[in-house]
């Protein structure tokens, strides 16, 4: 590596760490602190993220999924729907929400 490309490499570190650090001073990465259940598009139920729940969500079609709060994550256990992607989906996050398509259930994490 030349001299030139040791100095562009270092500022890019550089910048990196001012970002990130301007972010976590920010709070950007401070997560939600509440799960929000939406079914079919209308808010079903809130929970407070800090606190351990075992909550059945039932849907009008007879459908269900078993939402599991516990140590700060937020994710379903068990499902009626055929295809277990929300089973397998893992914890909610405030970038990514849990789906379950055939139940129309989305469970996502949010600031108060």
């Amino acid at each position: 590596m030349k001299k030139k490309d040791i100095i562009l490499l270092l500022l890019i570190i550089a910048a990196a760490l001012i970002v990130t650090a301007v972010l976590a001073l920010t709070g950007a990465f401070t997560g939600g602190d509440k799960v929000v259940v939406t079914v079919d598009g209308e808010v079903y139920k809130e929970f407070p993220l800090n606190e351990n729940v075992e909550y059945k969500i039932e849907t009008e079609n007879g459908g269900y999924n078993l939402l599991v709060i516990k140590d700060g994550a937020a994710y379903v256990t068990e499902a009626s729907c055929p295809d277990k992607v929300c089973v397998n989906a893992g914890a909610a996050q405030e970038i990514k929400p849990v789906v379950c398509a055939p139940n129309k259930v989305v469970i996502t994490i949010e600031k108060d």
